[in-house]
């Protein structure tokens, strides 16, 4: 077996040198293998044994072709039944149960010349379906098995000796005439393993809404899997993308909302299995039934409608599963920390035709702010149907219920800014520590269905639906003004309580095809979306006392009078997007991606007796174009050209209505797989917002907007996931931003843009013994750097840069696992972000947990 092309890899990393040093040479593994001749193949009759679990899928390559791996616990009781017709060689499994990571399928589109796709199925509930499909003729097929797998070699048919009339299953094909070519020998990537807790994730849906390999996707995707989760312990968003260099948080870790700056635009795109939901960023996503999550840097509009230009962070949650398997997780840590988790998955009946999966936890903490203590609940069940042959329906529903106060930060003066009184604690708390006066609690349901059906070997129906009712009681203690004693902080009230309904339903076909030598990928759906907001409750604007903030004296009695009472006026907002893709596949080394979209969106504003008082409707095209050039197996160059769109609501000083507005994104990057369990990219990008609302000077009163705002990024990016030998993982980044101001009435051009560093790296990186004694017992390091970054738009103060650096002592024997993490190892004092000279949130000090875990 020949190793890549050396001259491919080191034109590759000229910039990802440094990587390069953290790969050692991968050994190739001996396997001892016994033949079994194809005549015994094509003979085997269907076993009476009973169930047998497939549970992991290699892609190997040959001399002669590729080799598809099928891991089993007990591969001698896999007995194909070869059904091949034309092109396709098809092996059935019956009595077999496809147990891959979280209950996925395998596929993988042109592993090696002349082979079109490899995939493996769970044809119907109790038969796994192996198809290799040659691009000229039927592959020739021989089988070997050995203590933990069963192996079938295959070769292509070589277009110039393809014969009239394909063989059948009854007549074994005759083997190539044509030597392969050096192509062949070049090694492939390991799509889906029987591991659990790889770091390296091939596939994901979100750039293209279909199962495509990272190193065919036309844009800069990073995949953050729940290995990683799991090893550092975290339990909110904010903490888990920290390993996504230049994703940089818009608020605090104890915030309720989720909020993010991508590639320079704080945009707050974040979408769960795929479907729009914006009640995912005024409430707190739970990480317990987060499977994996992935990052989509830049626009995204022309698969999931309006968003900003920055990028998109997809959910996936977690799916049942076929092997039975229950968890229990119990962790308990610094700052009065306690919670619990249990996770339990399997079938529901003995033909595996009803799967299910229950989630709950719950946690407390006081967290190291002062009087600052946080409650959460989550219940998560799900449950999927195997309703035939080529039919899966998996409905899921989650409940979560935080309470907490309003996190406001602290002053900079005091914090980042000198104070002639001093330095603010870190711990310190401007808020009331009464129930009564300041809490922000949140209870949501989300409830939901995916619907997937094969027509055949390709084409396929996805139709999924989401619906959310998020319902808010928060009394909003806010910060007002700080004094020129520099001491004391005015403050104000808002108690409110509101609700949001969200429905979501995406319908979309995928199909296979091809026009002469072209090879197709089609992908043709709608979407509909409706947001309803509204009262339930009447909102007011109380006065509330100040705050000394060297010596506060918290009082039930400073909530004062009403000064104003807010109408209920429900909001409605209405979406219907209809969205054609294209993967186009010229050759095995250049593939094409064009995608368009078109949207339009409405909302409306009622009054409380049901009177619309303002409406508008906007219409919007996204175009995608996306090229990948793939000279080796192991480097992809790519480029792309995509846009995106947000609605403005309002009117200009004429009375008339906003345009969207709109990004532009130019991108070109470099992918490279350094082994098969190891790859990293690198990314050049320039964005441009532009109908951005800024003060209209025409208008004397200044309370007019016009649409000549505009700002850009630009920026270098480089991320590593996977594993550099076993047992040792890795997964970090670096990112270069450029994000300014280019054109604004208000603010000078040139002015950065808040809350964005010029630079920012992220590593974490775990080991754990193989063998020996010792095996099972492992260790962590991360690294997480921020760069200094501007506190707001006028750039009237700054936050210092910091170093923060995690670590973990973990092990694992059996069933059990144990793990001691810590968060902010050296005590080190930062400021995560900021929103305004009044508020900038400090991080937290060091932290500790320990977790202990079973699972059967």
């Amino acid at each position: 077996m020949e190793s890549r092309p050396s001259k491919e890899i080191i034109s590759a990393g000229i910039v990802l040198a440094f990587v390069s040093l953290l790969v050692q040479p991968a050994v190739a593994e001996t396997k001892s293998h016994h033949s079994i001749s194809t005549a015994k193949l094509l003979l085997v009759q269907q076993s009476n044994v009973a169930s047998v679990q497939v549970t992991g899928v290699k892609v190997n390559n040959t001399d002669k072709g590729i080799e598809v791996i099928l891991e089993s616990a007990n591969p001698e009781a896999l007995q194909p039944a070869i059904k091949s017709a034309e092109n396709n060689y098809i092996a059935d499994f019956p009595n077999a149960v496809l147990a891959l990571p979280e209950g996925k399928d395998f596929s993988i589109a042109n592993p090696v010349s002349g082979i079109v796709s490899v995939s493996v199925t769970q044809a119907d509930a109790n038969t796994v379906r192996l198809t290799v499909t040659g691009k000229a003729g039927l592959p020739t097929a021989e089988l070997f098995d050995s203590d933990e797998s069963l192996i079938f070699a295959l070769a292509a048919v070589a277009e110039t000796t393809q014969q009239a009339e394909q063989p059948t299953s009854e007549t074994p094909p005759e083997q190539p005439t044509t030597p392969p070519t050096a192509e062949t020998n070049e090694p492939i990537e390991l799509v889906v393993t029987g591991e659990q807790d790889g770091y390296r994730i091939p596939t994901a849906s979100t750039a293209t809404k279909t199962d495509t390999p990272l190193r065919d996707v036309p844009q800069a995707i990073q995949v953050i899997p729940r290995q990683v989760l799991q090893d550092q312990q975290v339990r909110n968003l904010n903490e888990a993308l920290r390993n996504a260099a230049g994703v940089i948080p818009d608020g605090s870790e104890r915030s309720p909302f989720e909020g993010f700056t991508i590639r320079g635009f704080s945009d707050r795109n974040i979408i769960r299995n795929g479907l729009r939901d914006d009640t995912n960023i005024t409430s707190n996503v739970n990480t317990e039934n987060i499977e994996q999550i992935e990052v989509l840097r830049g626009p995204a509009s022309v698969l999931f409608g309006a968003g900003g230009a920055g990028g998109t962070i997809n959910i996936v949650t977690k799916k049942p599963q076929s092997t039975p398997s229950y968890s229990v997780e119990g962790t308990i840590g610094s700052f009065g920390t306690y919670g619990g988790t249990l996770d339990f998955t399997g079938p529901l009946n003995d033909d595996k035709s009803l799967l299910y999966r229950f989630i709950a936890s719950a946690s407390t903490t006081d967290t190291f702010v002062d009087f600052f203590t946080r409650e959460r609940y989550l219940v998560a069940p799900s449950l999927t149907w195997l309703m035939g042959e080529n039919t899966k329906l998996t409905l899921e529903a989650q409940y979560s219920d935080q309470r907490q106060p309003n996190d406001r930060g602290l002053p900079a003066v005091g914090t980042v800014l000198p104070n002639p009184n001093g330095k603010i604690p870190r711990n310190r708390f401007i808020g009331e520590p009464f129930d009564e006066i300041d809490k922000n609690n949140r209870r949501s349901l989300r409830v939901g269905y995916n619907l997937e059906h094969r027509f055949n070997e390709n084409w396929q129906l996805h139709n999924n639906f989401n619906f959310t009712y998020l319902s808010v009681t928060q009394n909003s203690l806010f910060p007002s003004e700080l004094l020129d004693d520099n001491r004391t902080l005015e403050r104000g009230l808002v108690t409110a309580k509101f609700a949001y309904r969200t429905y979501n339903l995406d319908t979309n076909i995928v199909g296979n095809f091809k026009t002469g030598n072209f090879e197709h990928q089609i992908l043709f759906g709608v979407d509909l979306s409706r947001e309803v907001y509204y009262n339930e409750g009447i909102g007011r604007l109380r006065e509330l006392g100040s705050i000394d903030i060297f010596n506060p004296i918290y009082r039930r009695d400073s909530v004062g009078a009403v000064l104003e009472e807010f109408p209920d006026e429900p909001s409605t907002s209405d979406g219907l997007g209809i969205y054609l893709q294209d993967q186009i596949g010229l050759s095995d080394h250049l593939k094409l991606v064009l995608g368009g979209r078109f949207d339009i969106v409405a909302q409306k504003i009622e009054n409380a007796q049901g009177e619309t008082t303002s409406s508008q409707q906007d219409e919007a095209f996204s175009p995608r174009i996306g090229v990948v050039y793939q000279p080796s197996q192991a480097v992809s160059l790519y480029a792309n050209y995509s846009r995106s769109f947000k609605q403005v609501t309002g009117t200009t000083f004429e009375n008339r209505l906003f345009e969207p507005e709109r990004g532009t994104q130019y991108e070109i990057g470099m992918k490279v797989d350094w082994t098969n369990n190891l790859s990293s990219t690198l990314a050049l990008y320039q964005i441009t917002r532009s109908n951005v609302l800024t003060t209209d000077l025409r208008d004397p009163s200044g309370n007019s907007s016009i649409q000549t705002g505009e700002q850009r990024s630009r920026g270098i990016e480089l991320d590593i996931t996977g594993e550099i030998t076993p047992g040792w993982k890795i997964i970090g980044g670096y990112a270069y931003t450029d994000a300014q101001v280019t054109q604004d009435n208000d603010i000078p051009a040139g002015n950065r843009i808040n809350n964005v560093p010029e630079h920012a790296f992220s590593l974490w990186s775990t080991y754990e013994i193989q063998q020996g004694n010792l095996q099972g017992l492992g260790f962590g390091l991360g690294l997480f750097y921020v760069g200094e970054r501007q506190g707001d738009l006028d750039n009237s103060f700054s936050l210092p840069s910091y170093l923060r650096t995690d670590a973990t002592l973990f092990y694992r024997k059996n069933n059990f696992r144990a793990a001691l993490n810590v968060q902010n190892l050296f005590d080190n004092e930062y400021f995560e972000t900021g929103e305004s000279i009044l508020r900038v949130f400090p991080g937290a000090p060091r932290t500790v947990k320990f977790t202990l875990g079973w699972q059967l």
